[in-house]
């Protein structure tokens, strides 16, 4: 068996995926939303966990329809701190070091690392549910002496060692379907001095973790929008600081990225931006115009803070024209017409068609509706405004909706779109900020098969 060359088709989101927060504009060291990092997919060493809650392992759940004869390629991605120290001439750790107008600082950076398994699903059905399959991982203790200038300073880069494990376990799901639930447990067994701070503990930390799972012979079902008759096994499915979505191209079932950041099936990178900026909720024409307009100074602080910064600061300054044209954004939800309207010159006396009308967003376009007072049938019992309900979202809704299932809410609107759908709004019960909502008019949107009317 061989890896899977055609993960590397997903590369790219998985690399935004891994690289998310990793430094953020105006990425200088300086700047405080700089000073606290490594937020996504953090896997602290198991005795850091044990005392301080955060996580020393994930657990990925997905459904797979397997062929005869399948292998799985299991891929673990994660970045693992780098702390750069900076040495004068005597060999003394400096807080700052300048050599040929260049300033040298402490930093911490983060390596890509990759650790790759190709397994025979008949091997791990073998190892049983329990004890699964375990792949063993371990990256020693590195050092690199940087000699800056010719006085004798340095700078010096260590990663300490990290270990940990992947166990990969299928269990035949019972029925008339040949699926396998498949699981994938990302487990950290690094050591960790007792009562370390979690900058002590960040160095032997699995950053930004998340995994690829492709199959040879098979294909993976949605847990998002499953089929109807697996709905009811997804809905059994556990995803520990991880969630699983098909990747590659759309339609394409035989690779799964899970990550620590919630995305819909296939996701892909905008062809429009060019630069990764590192914040995947930035608008990258405002944060490529800011980086633009930072100070020479600002600059310079910045390509010294980290090499990827830097890519960005060069990126940013040599964009052409064209490339900032695309970053305007683009359209994607328009379709062809079905005809071109008719083209007429006006005269003297306006004819009906151009009398003015309210814009179809404007609600009192359509006298008819009225989100205050409307009402929609739910199992046979009345839901308007008042309402009490209990929400059950289904699977095309969004993965943080899923959270959701059985809650009790109360419905403060019925809704009808431009394309005849009805959406029900409502606000949680139990929200400790409704009544702060509720003054913003911002609510929770389901349809109304997603609702249970409390009798």
């Amino acid at each position: 068996m061989t890896v899977r060359s055609d993960l590397d088709d997903v590369a790219k989101v998985a690399d935004a995926v891994l690289f998310e927060g990793y430094l953020l504009y105006p990425y200088r060291a300086s700047a405080q939303k700089n000073r606290l990092r490594w937020q996504f997919g953090v896997l602290v060493p198991p005795s850091f966990g044990a005392r301080c809650g955060e996580p020393a392992r994930s657990r990925t759940e997905c459904l797979l329809e397997p062929a005869r004869g399948a292998s799985l390629h299991v891929r673990l991605r994660f970045l693992q701190l780098r702390a750069r120290s900076v040495y004068d001439a005597d060999g003394r750790a400096v807080d700052q070091l300048v050599v040929d107008e260049v300033r040298h600082f402490p930093w911490e950076e983060g390596v890509p690392r990759t650790v790759d398994a190709v397994l025979a699903l008949d091997e791990v059905l073998a190892a049983g549910p329990e004890q699964g399959h375990t792949v063993a991982f371990r990256l020693p203790e590195e050092l690199e002496v940087e000699a800056v200038g010719a006085d004798g300073a340095s700078v010096h880069r260590r990663c300490w060692p990290v270990e940990g494990r992947l166990v990969v376990s299928a269990t035949p799901l019972p029925g008339p379907y040949d699926v396998l639930r498949l699981r994938v447990d990302v487990v950290n067994d690094s050591a960790c001095p007792r009562n370390a701070p979690r900058e002590t503990a960040l160095r032997t930390a699995l950053i930004a973790a998340h995994t690829l799972i492709a199959v040879a012979g098979g294909g993976f079902l949605s847990s998002t929008d499953p089929p109807e008759w697996a709905a009811a096994a997804t809905r059994e499915l556990t995803n520990e600081h991880t969630w699983p979505v098909l990747a590659g191209p759309p339609g394409s079932t035989d690779v799964v990225l899970s990550s620590p950041i919630i995305l819909a099936d296939h996701p892909q990178l905008a062809p429009e931006s060019p630069t990764d900026l590192f914040d995947g909720t930035e608008i990258d024409e405002i944060l490529s115009l800011r980086t633009l307009v930072l100070t020479d100074a600002e600059k310079a602080e910045a390509r010294a803070t980290d090499p990827r910064a830097a890519g960005v600061i060069d990126a940013v300054d040599a964009m052409p024209p064209e490339i900032w044209e695309r970053l305007h954004g683009a359209i994607r939800s328009l379709e062809p017409a079905d005809r071109v309207p008719e083209l007429r010159t006006p005269t003297a006396d306006p004819p009906e068609w151009a009398e003015p009308t309210a814009p179809w967003w404007d609600p009192g376009a359509d006298a008819s509706v009225s989100p205050e007072t409307d009402a929609v049938v739910v199992d046979g019992v009345t839901v308007a405004k008042g309402s009490a309900v209990r929400l059950h979202p289904r699977g095309r809704s969004d993965a943080q909706d899923l959270f959701l299932d059985g809650m009790a809410a109360t419905v403060q609107a019925v809704l009808h779109d431009v394309d005849g759908e009805t959406h029900v709004a409502v606000s949680l019960d139990d929200d400790p900020a409704a009544e702060l909502q509720l003054a913003h008019g911002r609510f929770r949107y389901f349809r109304p098969d997603e609702l249970e009317p409390v009798r």
